[in-house]
């Protein structure tokens, strides 16, 4: 399998006054392209951590971060600020979106940030929002509110999409139809799209083909799923 993250040797220290917080201890990780990966563990294990430095959204105290070969823990502000437009999109527990623009013009704005991105049409039919394209956030659903924040991410195109939590704030059987969508992302276009979904629900990990476990800052224990469930077969 081709490798698309590649963590080295990397530690993440935090000061907080004069104490010092190491949220990453020294790890090595290495994941394979077109897949879905589940990050699990407990509040305050170094997932989120794990995310933004594959993210670009921080840096490592020491280590490499090594995204689709490209050693991204020595770029600049200005780089990583490339990267993160171009190779990533992100979703969160609490969407994100903006209150004053219409359902289309949230996923409209990332034409302005990426060189080949996907049409907002097709983006908005594959997470079934088309038809609500003229809308405002306050007339959807919390669901479909996570699907603007998706379809957002997905039209970057991105090589990675990242998402921290995100069926945290859905009941049940909206959280199954969010993860039927990033499924999707991994199954089509063939597996050019990676899928990294941080979470501490245990049921995730049954639907994803690799499963890191991360507890005190360090990788307790990486499972590969060599047939994982499909989503209907989980029980929520």
């Amino acid at each position: 399998m081709e490798k698309i993250v590649e963590l080295k040797k990397v530690s993440k220290v935090y000061k907080v006054g004069e104490n010092e917080f190491k949220a990453l201890d020294n790890i090595d990780l290495s994941l394979n392209k077109g897949e879905m990966i589940v990050i699990l563990g407990p509040s305050g294990a170094g997932k989120s951590t794990l995310l933004n430095l594959i993210g670009g959204m921080d840096t490592p105290t020491q280590g490499e971060v090594i995204i689709d070969n490209e050693n991204i823990s020595k770029y600049s502000a200005n780089k990583l600020s490339d990267y993160r437009a171009e190779n990533v999109g992100f979703i969160f527990q609490f969407y994100n979106i903006l209150p004053s623009l219409t359902v289309q013009e949230n996923v409209d704005i990332v034409k302005d940030i990426v060189k080949n991105p996907i049409s907002t049409e097709e983006a908005l039919k594959g997470v079934g929002l088309f038809e609500h394209r003229k809308k405002f956030p306050n007339q959807l659903s919390g669901g479909e509110q996570q699907r603007v924040s998706i379809a957002r991410a997905i039209a970057k195109n991105p090589k990675l999409l990242l998402c921290d939590e995100p069926t945290g704030a859905l009941d049940s059987k909206t959280g199954v139809e969010v993860l039927k969508l990033l499924r999707k992302q991994c199954d089509g276009n063939n597996g050019a799209n990676t899928v990294i979904i941080v979470t501490h629900n245990s049921l995730i990990a049954d639907i994803a083909d690799t499963v890191v476990h991360v507890k005190n800052g360090k990788i307790e224990q990486i499972v590969h799923n060599e047939t994982p469930k499909k989503i209907d077969e989980v029980v929520w």
